[in-house]
């Protein structure tokens, strides 16, 4: 049979196998332990995608007939990779393998670089991809420090995007041991229609939450925030998949009796296809395959004819808005021209017209902001705006975002520590309050946005507004208000119970004694799913009250009363900031000409 090349000394099989081993990598806690949960939140998109394009590998047999592939895909935050024993059982069977870390993220580059050690120490092929390599080699001549180390360490590094036959050039290379120290396709983006689709198995399923997959449909997007890294790793140019590959996605999932779907597309308003898509989803249903859609969106999709109409039809019952601010200054500065203060209650009644879940994005810590102006725009928003669920971060200069760039070239400090470029992690000094401050009004924020009395307000909103998502809102006022404060992460990417991690805590870091570290963690688990399961109780019973009160559909408030003309001399939105007093002059001013030139 001959030797392994990967394990020399060992028998190879009669067919040899060749493992792909796809991971996901999470990241680290501010203790240094990786975060895993029991069930995590979403999909990741692209392990979807890179599963999908691996799957293709194997089934073009691109190491020829002689070699099986075998395909396996792990998502970190929802499962501990245990390297050592995967380890021995490859070297065991004589059998070779590719560690490919997919989809990293700034803040998932050191929990990669660690999961990536044992492979490299044994000379295995290792190749990292994801927002944080693709965005960085796209803003800089020369990799940076972090990628030169990564590099060093025998890790191959791949920016741009995978298909187009371009993981089968990787996948050869790392069986004849021949990796490049990169793959640059960051100046070559692939067309999408055609391409392999992304496949989220029943295995991942069932470690989420809820049961749902992801597709994106379209790549790419036409605006220029400067906070943003998408347009210098996806470009600026979209690209998209065609119905057909909707379709054959919805019908797998529809087989492995998976209720839910992310559709992934930074801005599904801006897919041009959006249309076609739609109508083929809305088909679907009407020939019984029922599904629920979640989608992100700019906030002028109201002005596009039928969008909003067709978006429910289709079965869309959740849309995410990167509203980011409701201070136009601050809206400026970040170079957010498109979002319009003066058109977000009208947006966002719009999409409130139907039964209808809208997860806000709210951005803290631009140069304007101080604790008072954070505090105050989160009441505004609270009473002023119908928004369900508000998803707070903090102004991030991520690695990829032109942000990021011109402070690396004004030499302003910025953490060197990666894994706090979650957007939930303060990176650089703001110029007027302390990092305490910043700090401290993070969380303020976070906990006065999610009051018990005003998720009740959301909910009474939500029978006011005739609105079935009685129970869905219910869970998600609870995931985000409840369930991200007990674990102490603020982020939509959550999970109900940790998993222990006690041996993969950050290198660096001691080892804690089993008899501390774990009496710990069962308190921590334990007290976390007390406090969750009563919070969820008392709300759900809340919601049970209104759902009987026969006077639940009379119930207004300043929020859901429909846009007048006045409210922007009654509303703070428009009258709390300098910015907003400005855009209530310049819409007066351009209406009263557009009114002379009709002559009305």
């Amino acid at each position: 049979m001959g030797e392994s090349a990967v394990f020399p000394g060992r028998p190879m099989s009669q067919k040899r196998r060749f493992h792909i081993i796809l991971v996901k990598p999470t990241r680290y806690d501010d203790d240094g332990y990786p975060v895993h949960w029991l069930h995590s939140s979403l999909p990741s998109n692209s392990l979807a995608c890179m599963y999908g394009i691996a799957l293709d590998c194997r089934d073009r047999q691109v190491l020829g007939p002689d070699v099986e592939i075998v395909v396996e895909a792990i998502d970190e935050n929802n499962r501990r990779l245990d390297s050592a024993t995967l380890l021995r059982q490859l070297e065991a069977n004589g059998e070779g393998c590719l560690l490919a870390l997919v989809g990293v993220q700034s803040n998932q580059f050191p929990r990669a670089i660690d999961i990536a050690r044992p492979f490299t120490d044994r000379g295995l092929p290792v190749c990292m991809g994801g927002y944080h390599v693709s965005g960085v080699v796209s803003m800089f001549p020369e990799p940076t420090p972090e990628l030169r180390e990564a590099m060093d360490s025998g890790i191959s590094l791949f920016a741009g995007e995978a298909e187009n036959g371009r993981f089968d050039i990787v996948v050869r290379d790392a069986f004849d041991g021949t990796l490049k120290p990169m793959y640059d396709y960051g100046d070559d983006l692939p067309g999408l229609d055609g391409q392999p689709l992304p496949y989220v198995s029943p295995e991942l399923v069932k470690r989420n939450l809820v049961s749902v997959s992801s597709i994106d449909l379209g790549r790419g997007c036409p605006f220029n925030c400067s906070f943003c890294c998408i347009i210098n790793v996806q470009g600026r140019k979209s690209r998209y998949r065609s119905a057909d590959d909707l379709e054959a996605v919805v019908r797998r999932n529809h087989r492995d009796d998976v209720k839910n779907m992310f559709i992934t597309d930074d801005n599904f308003a801006r897919n041009k296809n959006w249309e076609p898509l739609l109508d083929r989803l809305i088909a679907l249903r009407a020939e019984g395959l029922q599904m629920s859609y979640i989608i992100q969106v700019d906030t002028l999709c109201h002005r596009i004819p039928n969008f909003i109409e067709k978006c429910v039809a289709a079965g869309v019952d959740q849309v995410f808005i990167g509203l980011e601010n409701i201070n136009p200054d601050n809206l400026a500065s970040m170079n957010k021209k498109q979002n319009r203060i003066h058109e977000y209650r009208e947006m966002l009644l719009a999409w409130k017209r139907h039964p209808v879940i809208i997860w806000g994005a709210y951005i803290l810590g631009f140069p304007n902001d101080t604790r008072e102006s954070i505090l105050r725009d989160v009441e505004v928003i609270k009473r002023e705006l119908p928004i369900d669920l508000l998803n707070i971060s903090i102004l991030t200069p991520l690695p990829g975002s032109e942000d990021h760039k011109t402070l690396v070239e004004q030499g302003a400090w910025i953490d060197p520590d990666l894994n706090k470029y979650d957007l939930a992690h303060r990176v650089t000094h703001h110029p007027t309050m302390s990092d305490e401050e910043l700090d401290r009004v993070y969380e303020e924020a976070w906990d006065n946005y999610y009051t018990f009395e005003h998720k009740t307000t959301v909910l009474r909103r939500m029978f006011a507004l005739g609105s079935d998502k009685r129970l869905k809102t219910t869970e998600r006022l609870t995931a985000f208000g409840v369930f991200t404060r007990q674990h102490g992460m603020r982020s939509y990417d959550m999970g109900l119970v940790r998993l222990p991690g006690r041996r993969d805590r950050r290198p660096g870091m001691p080892l804690e004694n089993p008899l501390v570290y774990y009496p710990r963690y069962l308190l921590h688990n334990a007290k976390a799913v007390v406090v969750i399961l009563y919070e969820y109780w008392r709300l759900r019973r809340q919601m049970l009250r209104i759902e009987r009160d026969p006077l639940r559909g009379s119930y207004s408030d300043a929020a859901i009363v429909p846009p007048s003309e006045s409210e922007m001399d009654d509303l703070d939105l428009f009258q709390g900031t300098r910015g907003g007093k400005e855009v209530v002059l310049k819409v007066r001013q351009r209406r009263q000409r557009q009114s002379a030139a009709t002559g009305s």
